[in-house]
């Protein structure tokens, strides 16, 4: 976020501090937004790619700084658990062949990190939650030794009090911990989309990206084991949401939201709301100052870095985040955060193909369809996708000022697959790599078969003969040679 953080702990007057400067950024924000041709451009696309270490038996390899020594490449860096690492690909147009580039980032990245791996027993596994961790691969020694880190613990401790960390799932099975570390947050790996887009277009295209992610997470999920228990297709949603929480005992009278959220309504203006809303609603935790005065930086006509507003966004884990970046002149971006990592590349690209094409095409009759689409829907379908998959029924108007109407999540995908088709052709994107990826979403629709429910029957099928420890080990073994063959989940062996 443009700030080393070097300090674990910090004073009352330095939490002060940085209050102000955040409410100072806020104000230059919404100078720099208005300014003539500010963040003007093409639309470009980027993706961040979260994985897991894991040693030769499949168990979780907490090795990723002794990793990252082994290789140079400055797209890949640590995780906040010793056992993940992440790849940042590098953007590109969103017109041409997008997806093509991608694929060749992802590949590329994956076989460094591999490569790196190696060299220390170690090797890498492309899923939302890794089958075999168990309860002490997540304790206080899990947490990768880098400052970041520790403060970022630290700061949540602080402002939650003595109350520990209370995770409540109920799926097929029921879990329910205690726990007093950030550590949980290791389990949940992602692979996340960035969308550049015009300030102007913003709202429109924010707004039908939150329509967009629950159908799209319905046939994405990935995640469906913790610790052993058989919870959630997107296991993640729930844990990702309880496992940072910093509230403590909340309040009945005035209670304030946990950090990690789908919103709190449609957005009626652009990102300055989202970035005020983080701002007004979350107490921060990293309160390091930049050097850069944004005033200042804005009376010379410089675009501002508002270095402690970024910083302090990245501390604020929306399932779709607004991301004000510096760069290339100053622009603004969509982060879709919600999609698991894995099963393979051709799948994630897939998924995110889906996302896009939804968010633009969508976007373009939003306004219209917002009037009778209540925000809590979306928030509804959102978690309905994440818990019943490709199960769930999804409250959506057949057409804009319609009452929403509960529609099963397959029926809707192939129903909103020609308006993604129409969102990612008129954006330019070669209408050959269009049809490939959303034929593939079409075919594991029709399949019925998402990477949680090739895990769900696996284990069902190895519990048959061995104790559950073992069987995730097993399925483990299975899904890291069908991820490496390439084949797309829905066309993977059930044996």
């Amino acid at each position: 976020m443009g700030l080393q953080i070097q300090s674990e702990t910090f004073t009352d007057e330095e939490y002060g501090r940085f209050s102000q400067r955040l409410e100072e950024s806020l104000g230059v924000l919404r100078e720099v937004l208005a300014r003539p041709g500010f963040g003007v451009g093409e639309h470009s696309l980027g993706a961040e790619l979260e994985l897991f270490l894991v040693d030769t038996h499949g168990r979780p390899l907490p090795l990723n700084k002794e990793v990252l020594g082994r290789t140079e490449d400055p797209r890949v860096t640590v995780e906040i658990g010793r056992f993940n690492m992440e790849c940042n690909m590098l953007p590109g147009p969103l017109a041409g062949r997008p997806f093509s580039a991608m694929r060749a980032e992802f590949e590329s990245a994956l076989a460094e990190v591999r490569r790196a791996a190696a060299t220390v027993g170690g090797r890498v596994v492309v899923t939302g939650i890794l089958p075999t961790l168990r309860d002490g691969d997540l304790g206080p020694s899990s947490l990768t030794p880098m400052a970041r880190y520790r403060a970022m613990a630290t700061s949540l401790r602080r402002n939650r009090g003595a109350e520990p960390v209370r995770v409540v799932i109920q799926g097929e099975d029921q879990f329910s911990r205690e726990w007093d570390e950030v550590t949980l947050e290791g389990a949940n790996t992602s692979v996340q989309f960035h969308l550049r887009t015009n300030p102007a277009d913003f709202a429109r295209l924010y707004n039908a990206c939150q329509l967009a992610t629950a159908p799209v997470l319905a046939i994405s999920g990935n995640s469906p084991f913790l610790l052993g228990r058989r919870l959630w297709d997107e296991t993640r949603v729930a844990l990702f949401r309880q496992a940072v929480d910093d509230r403590g005992e909340v309040s009945s009278e005035a209670p304030r939201p946990g950090r990690v959220s789908f919103g709190h309504g449609w957005v009626r203006e652009g990102p300055w709301e989202l970035f005020a809303e983080s701002v007004s609603l979350y107490p921060p935790l990293l309160p390091v100052m930049g050097e850069e005065s944004p005033r200042e930086a804005l009376a010379r006509g410089a675009v501002p870095r508002l270095d402690e507003l970024r910083l302090h966004q990245g501390t604020v884990w929306s399932w779709n985040r607004a991301v004000y970046d510096p760069g290339d002149g100053g622009h603004v971006r969509i982060e879709m955060r919600a999609l698991p990592a894995g099963p393979t590349v051709e799948d994630m690209l897939a998924n995110g193909a889906l996302l896009l094409g939804l968010t633009l095409g969508l976007g373009r009759q939003v306004d219209a369809w917002l009037p009778a689409m209540p925000f809590a829907y979306a928030q509804q379908n959102f978690l309905r996708a994440a818990r019943q998959g490709m199960d769930a029924t999804l409250l959506w108007p057949e057409r804009p000022l319609s009452v929403p109407r509960p529609v099963s999540a397959l029926v809707l995908v192939e129903r909103l697959l020609p308006v993604a088709r129409e969102g990612l052709v008129g954006a330019g994107v070669d209408p050959a790599e269009v049809e490939a990826l959303l034929g593939l979403i079409q075919a594991r629709v029709r399949a019925r078969c998402t990477g949680a429910r090739w895990q769900r029957k696996m284990l069902a099928r190895l519990e048959g003969h061995m104790p559950r420890p073992d069987a995730l080990g097993a399925l483990l073994e299975r899904y890291v040679a069908l991820s490496a063959s390439g084949s797309p989940v829905h066309e993977w062996p059930g044996d």
